[in-house]
């Protein structure tokens, strides 16, 4: 299986821990399934996932061929003994859960699936992991919608209440108890030398980047317009969010992943990677920003849903820039400049992978 080029060193980080590593991704055919599963191909890790077919068509684990250097099982966390019995196949030192049915809107359409995908099916992932001999870290994917939302104008910290008003938001808070309930019953801090588990909840801002054709979300609804010439129609235009690029969080569950692994337990708790203050923008603002990058009207229609959304949310940051020495490098600015560049490209007739490569190249270069 041919591994594509490696970086020798990158962002801070030893990216000679990666080389060889083996890595169980689920959720790997997802949007940000897909970036980290080709940056931790080029750093040398043998990566196996674990996911439902790609969430769209087109998507980024398609058309650039994320599958050729990996091993890509497709499968569904609910099904907890064919889950088990890959992991046992695979046997992972380190486990990134991140299959989750991610979309807000889609929660208030179908809850079931929603609280069956994000709480049961982390379940499952965890049972797997504590049946497992080979795993030593940990790192489950929520999101920044699992704290109890008061609007605030400060960033949330990991100590915050959880909760959450709709049904994804208030899963993503079960995935964190859920996990919390494991690491405190099974994967004890004070019995780490008898067990060699070491599990952290990873909890990051409105990821944007290129290759996301999900449905209902803001970037992929604007490229679509410019594309096809459709009206813009956007929902809750004022709403203000912790907007970064892909690459940023990643970073970060990678930092943390490494740390779990070579020192453990003291790393074992959870960890918001959101971006600067300045980069928490309104809905409104980041789609006149990228239709000027673009070359668009700006002008968009308020698409209403019926459903609740929350209007501000901010993460607070410091733990991770104190602990981790991880702290974004990208402003909005850049982060939308290198999605508007992603997708122009590939209308040109770029190659997906070799466009989505150069920007990992090109964001190592930043995060030294």
């Amino acid at each position: 299986m041919a591994i594509r080029k490696r970086a020798v060193e990158s962002m801070g980080m030893n990216s000679l821990f990666w080389n060889g590593k083996k890595v169980f991704v689920t959720g790997h055919t997802g949007f940000k399934g897909s970036w980290l599963s080709l940056w931790l191909q080029k750093l040398g890790a043998e990566v196996t996932g674990y996911s439902l077919d790609p969430p769209t068509t087109p998507s980024l684990f398609e058309i650039a061929n994320v599958a050729d250097s990996m091993f890509s099982i497709r499968g569904n966390i609910l099904d907890a003994n064919n889950l088990q019995k890959t992991i046992q196949k695979a046997k992972p030192e380190i486990v990134i859960h991140m299959a989750a049915q991610s979309l807000v809107e889609n929660s208030y359409l179908d809850p079931i699936e929603t609280y069956s995908t994000n709480i049961m099916g982390t379940v499952h992932v965890l049972e797997a992991i504590r049946k497992s001999s080979s795993v030593k870290s940990v790192i489950v994917v929520t999101s920044d919608k699992c704290y109890d939302n008061k609007e605030w104008d400060w960033g949330y910290r990991e100590n915050e209440p959880l909760g959450g008003y709709d049904p994804y938001s208030s899963s993503k808070a079960c995935t964190e108890l859920v996990s919390s309930a494991y690491r405190s019953s099974y994967f004890n801090k004070e019995t780490y030398k008898k067990h060699g588990v070491s599990i952290a909840t990873a909890r990051a801002g409105n990821v944007i980047g290129g290759g996301d054709w999900a449905i209902n979300r803001l970037v992929p609804d604007i490229i679509n317009a410019f594309v096809h010439g459709h009206e813009l129609q956007i929902r809750n235009p004022e709403a203000i969010r912790p907007w970064q690029h892909v690459l940023e969080p990643l970073r970060g569950y990678l930092n943390l992943a490494e740390n779990l692994f070579n020192i453990g337990p003291a790393y074992a708790e959870a960890w918001n990677f959101g971006p600067n203050d300045g980069d928490v923008k309104q809905v409104k603002w980041i789609a006149a920003n990228m239709a000027k990058m673009w070359g668009k009207d700006s002008q968009f229609i308020n698409r209403t849903t019926g459903f609740h959304e929350a209007k501000y949310l901010k993460l607070d940051n410091s733990k991770a820039r104190a602990r981790l020495n991880w702290k974004p490098v990208l402003e909005i600015n850049d982060s939308l400049k290198l999605t508007i560049d992603w997708y122009k490209q590939l209308m040109q007739g770029k190659d997906a992978l070799e466009i989505t490569m150069r920007q990992i190249n090109e964001y190592e270069k930043q995060a030294i």
